[in-house]
C-alpha cells in the first residue's frame, strides 16, 4: 500500500493539528518499519502532502516526530532521509532493549494477575494463529503488541519511558528478523516459553527467556544487515 492509498476516513476523528501530525507519523513509521521506505529513501514534504491531501504543516511536524524516534535524519541540504541501520548499531540497540524487557518480564511474572494473564494469553493465541496461516503482517503487529503490553503491565514508569524512546528502531529490527525462517521459528518458541514462565510466576525464567529472545533478534538483524552490506561493497 502506498501513501496515496490512505483516505480521509483514516484520519483521526478528532482532527486537531497535533492528532493529524501524529497520524501522518504513524503512516510513515509503519512504512519505514516494514521496509516500504528503505534506508536512505528521501521523504519529501511536498510529495507526502499531495498524496495525503494535507497541508505541509502536519507533514513537517510528523517528520520531526520520526526524527525524534531516530527513524529519519533531517539536514538542511538533503532534507529528510530514512536512517541507515547497520549491524553494530543493531547489536548495541538490542543489548539495551534486552535488558529493559527482561526486567519488565521478571517484574510481570512476580505481579501478574489473572486478568492481565488472560489478556496476554489471548494475544499469544492470536499471534500463533497468524503464524500458522503465514500472515506475517498481522503476526508482526500482534507480536509487537505483546512486547509493548509486557512493558506496560510491568508497572515501572522508568522502563516504560526509556522503552518508548527506543522502540521504533527496535521494531524496525524485529521486522527484519522475521524474514529469517529459522529465527521466526525460534522466536515463536521463545514466546511460548515466556508464557509458560508467566503462568508459573517464575521471575528468573521469564527474565532469562526474554533477555535471550531480544538478544537473538539483535543477532539475526545484525546478520541480515551484515550480509546486505557485504553484498553492496
Amino acid at each position: 500500500m502506498t501513501l496515496s492509498d490512505q483516505t480521509d476516513s483514516d484520519l483521526p476523528a478528532e482532527a486537531t493539528p497535533t492528532a493529524i501530525a501524529g497520524w501522518v507519523a504513524d503512516v510513515l513509521r509503519d512504512r519505514i518499519v516494514k521496509g516500504e521506505l528503505a534506508p536512505g529513501a528521501r521523504l519529501v514534504e511536498r510529495k507526502i502532502s499531495a498524496e495525503l491531501n494535507l497541508s505541509r504543516t502536519p507533514v513537517r511536524e510528523a517528520l520531526k516526530l520520526l526524527h525524534n524516534d531516530g527513524l529519519i535524519e533531517i539536514s538542511r541540504n538533503k532534507g529528510a532521509m530514512v536512517t541507515r541501520y547497520d549491524a553494530e548499531g543493531a547489536m548495541n540497540l538490542f543489548e539495551v532493549i534486552a535488558g529493559l524487557e527482561s526486567i519488565a518480564a521478571s517484574r510481570l511474572a512476580r505481579t501478574i494477575g489473572e486478568a492481565d494473564l488472560d489478556e496476554l494469553e489471548e494475544l499469544h493465541d492470536q499471534m500463533m494463529v497468524f503464524h500458522k496461516i503465514g500472515n506475517h503482517a498481522d503476526y508482526f503487529d500482534t507480536n509487537s503488541l505483546i512486547h509493548d503490553r509486557i512493558v506496560a503491565l510491568a508497572g515501572n514508569p522508568v522502563i516504560s519511558a526509556t522503552h518508548r524512546r527506543l522502540i521504533a528502531l527496535a521494531r524496525r529490527g524485529r521486522y527484519i528478523a522475521i524474514t529469517d525462517p529459522a529465527r521466526l521459528t525460534q522466536s515463536v518458541d521463545e514466546h511460548c516459553r515466556l508464557m509458560a514462565a508467566l503462568r508459573a510466576r517464575d521471575e528468573a525464567a521469564a527474565a532469562e527467556v526474554w533477555r535471550l529472545h531480544l538478544l537473538h533478534t539483535g543477532e539475526s538483524v545484525a546478520a541480515v544487515l551484515g550480509a546486505e552490506a557485504a553484498a553492496a561493497s
